[in-house]
């Protein structure tokens, strides 16, 4: 018997049952729906995070004072003086994997403009910090390498202090401002950042010449911090390698020695952040494919209902000249279009509820297209799965048995 006939068959079989059939389809439609859904929110989700994460500086690498061992007590990294201006100045010259390199102090403090006041945070920096930090000049302009040279009293705002500060509309750029006791004429309005995936305001700040925080802020000569960029997100390790040597020959460290200092970079935060959300994609995953195997048990026991019922018309058939393997191939087409048209629906339910919980919840999310053809296999291959035992009954069974069963 040809394929054209045993489809016929089977779908004849399946037009004069369309209830049974489409409750038996239910698991496969709903267990495929659940694994786009779930997928999309979880690789939404990823793209979200290495979006905001790209808004910080992907290849963003952050240098910072280590704690030291000095007469058994254990220093807080605070407390350190190791960064020096000769650290900078020797990246700067020698790293040939960064791109742009900013020292950096800062300090909290309250600023006040005529009644009102904010608590903030001053970072003393160079232009360069722009770039690392993905940040943008909105109005006015960023401070000079001259202003730095001159430790001149200039900054640059967010827009989180302006909202706070300027509460009538005034026009912020040339303003001056106090941080504590210090005026601060501003020159420029970073452009709004928004909150980031940590829940930080990256628009409450104030960047400022960092030798103007050195001298008349802190009154240090150290810094605090170094902020640099890699070349590319792929060239970070490269660049934190070169910043390693770098630093432990300036500061004359033995190969023994440990570092006194602390190199940390985007990409380790970017990898945390993405294998925390391929977790739970996975396990959203999983627990929307039970519905699947839900779904497959449920063709296998319809089937099983269907090989019972249609005894008789099996042993006419075989009576005629079927052979078992036309008996086995008509009850599995039957059981791989329940599946593969439970599929279909499946699918078409499942970009559809991933486009309502964007459009109602505001969530990020993402339909892949491996996710549709995974989950369209997995239906077919659970089909054929949980369709093959009843089927392979079907065909064992004895003619004349068959034809005497009631």
């Amino acid at each position: 018997m040809n394929f054209t006939n045993l489809f016929r068959i089977a779908l004849r079989a399946l037009g004069n049952n369309k209830m049974r059939g489409f409750l038996t389809m239910l698991g496969i439609i709903i267990g495929v729906a659940s694994v786009i859904t779930m997928l999309a929110i979880g690789q939404g989700s990823k793209r979200s995070i290495r979006a905001q994460i790209a808004e910080m500086g992907s290849n963003m690498i952050m240098i910072h004072p280590g704690a030291d061992m000095r007469g058994g007590v254990r220093l807080d990294a605070a407390d350190m003086q190791s960064l020096k201006l000769e650290d900078y100045y020797s990246i700067v010259n020698e790293a040939g994997y960064v791109s742009a390199c900013s020292p950096s102090v800062s300090s909290g403090g309250q600023t006040i403009y005529g009644a009102n006041n904010y608590p903030t945070t001053m970072y003393g920096v160079n232009p360069d910090y722009l770039e690392i930090r993905k940040y943008s000049v909105a109005e006015g302009e960023m401070f000079s390498e001259q202003d730095i040279l001159s430790s001149a009293k200039v900054c640059v705002i967010g827009k989180t202090i302006v909202d706070n500060l300027f509460t009538n509309g005034e026009e912020p750029v040339v303003k001056i401002i106090r941080f504590g006791k210090i005026p601060f004429r501003i020159i420029g309005v970073l452009a709004s950042k928004g909150y980031n995936t940590m829940g930080m305001d990256q628009d409450d700040l104030m960047l400022a010449p960092y030798t103007t925080i050195q001298k008349r802020v802190l009154a240090i000569t150290h810094l605090q911090s170094i902020f640099c960029s890699a070349l590319t997100e792929e060239k970070t390790e490269d660049a934190e390698a070169e910043i390693s040597s770098i630093l432990r020959r300036n500061h004359k460290l033995k190969d023994v020695d440990d570092d006194d200092f602390n190199i940390r970079s985007q990409q380790e935060l970017s990898t945390m952040m993405n294998s925390t959300t391929d977790m739970m994609t996975m396990l959203l995953a999983c627990i929307a494919g039970i519905s699947l195997l839900v779904g497959g048990i449920g063709i296998m026991n319809i089937m099983y209902v269907s090989v019972t019922e249609r005894t008789r018309e099996i042993g006419l058939r075989m009576s005629i000249g079927a052979k078992g393997r036309d008996i086995l191939a008509q009850f599995l087409i039957e059981a791989i279009m329940i599946s593969v048209t439970g599929g279909i629906i499946g699918v078409i339910l499942g970009m559809g509820a991933s486009w309502m919980v964007k459009m109602m919840a505001g969530w990020p999310v993402y339909v892949q297209l491996y996710s549709v053809i995974l989950s369209f296999v997995v239906c077919t291959v659970t089909g054929i799965f949980f369709g093959w035992y009843p089927a392979q009954k079907a065909s064992n069974l004895d003619p004349i048995e068959a034809i005497r069963y009631e």
